[in-house]
């Protein structure tokens, strides 16, 4: 799989082929970009492959996945992720969860290549911790969306592996939808994998999704505060 990286400081680009989803369209970030080259998925191996996965709709953990990519020593390509999650499927939408700091310039512009590329952003403002550090939770907000928007979708991609939200995941399979779930072994909840119809290990795709090292640079940069 190859993908082609800009020298510019924002190495983000737009997917070569957007996905179709109901909703906003995407727009131009303005970013003068080489377009990059689409993998051939025909001569490798498709973990969702021979699925009739229909409308998929993607819930992404964002401190969540943060977390997982640190353990794998990954630096995650979004472009990569959305196009990965979204195969064998028409997109209705990928939601990307995360906590917002209004003073981080940085993660700002993080979060508007997100929305101008596939993504519906959802942030909450961070709260301060008695220790000092600053979290904020999005569960209920995944939860909810998930089971609100059940009735649109057929397959549910979680990025994920809070336990909080296998009850939200075991409401949506009895209203029918199939339920992925996507994550590190060692950080998912086994309640939540029991409740869903797939698992798939963030490792076994690691390839797949990771920034070529000549344009990890700038994500380094934005690792500890864009989520």
């Amino acid at each position: 799989m190859t993908f082609t990286f800009s020298k510019q400081t924002n190495q983000y680009k737009l997917l070569k082929e957007r996905p179709k989803w109901r909703g906003e369209q995407l727009m131009d970030t303005g970013i003068k970009i080489e377009e990059p080259k689409m993998p051939d998925t025909s001569s490798e191996t498709n973990i969702f492959n021979n699925l009739n996965r229909g409308r998929v709709a993607i819930f992404i953990d964002g401190s969540n996945l943060f977390y997982s990519a640190l353990q794998l020593g990954i630096e995650i390509d979004y472009a990569k992720l959305l196009y990965c999650l979204s195969a064998s499927a028409r997109l209705l939408r990928a939601f990307f969860y995360t906590g917002f700091d209004r003073t981080n310039e940085k993660q700002q512009g993080f979060l508007l290549w997100m929305r101008r590329n596939g993504y519906r952003v959802v942030t909450k403002d961070l709260a301060q911790l008695p220790d000092g550090s600053k979290k904020a939770n999005l569960d209920v907000e995944i939860a909810v969306d998930m089971i609100n928007l059940a009735p649109h979708y057929d397959t549910a991609v979680l990025v994920s592996g809070d336990g909080d939200l296998a009850y939200a995941v075991n409401a949506i399979s009895y209203q029918g939808v199939r339920v992925e779930v996507v994550s590190v072994r060692s950080m998912t909840s086994d309640s939540l994998i029991d409740v869903a119809d797939c698992f798939i290990d963030l490792d076994t795709i690691k390839e797949h999704i990771q920034k070529d090292p000549a344009a990890s640079g700038y994500c380094r940069s934005l690792s500890n505060s864009s989520l």
